[in-house]
């Protein structure tokens, strides 16, 4: 019986990270897809707008997207990083425990 409960509980452990990984997973995704959104708006103004105030957002949009798409990578492997450590930790504290 008691077997039985501490297998649940590494197995709950063991898929707390799985759910922080595709969460990580997630956010990055958001990163990508908001950075494409300001660069395709940046070259949107650049392109089809002859204001100059519509040229000037455009130019400043472009180098937003490289900022938020480098601050996304650099948020990613960072959080993955922590994942891994404190995963390895619960699965070391789990094999203590057996």
């Amino acid at each position: 019986m008691a077997g039985g409960i501490r297998e649940r509980l590494i197995l709950r452990e063991e898929l707390a990270v799985i759910r922080t990984t595709l969460a990580n997973e997630r956010t990055m995704l958001a990163y990508i897809r908001t950075a494409l959104t300001l660069f395709a708006a940046g070259v949107t103004f650049i392109k089809f707008f002859d204001h100059a105030l519509f040229t000037v957002i455009g130019w400043a949009l472009i180098p937003l997207s490289f900022y938020t798409i480098m601050k996304g990578v650099y948020s990613y492997n960072r959080m993955g990083v922590q994942i891994a450590r404190e995963g390895d930790e619960a699965r070391k504290d789990a094999a203590a425990a057996r």
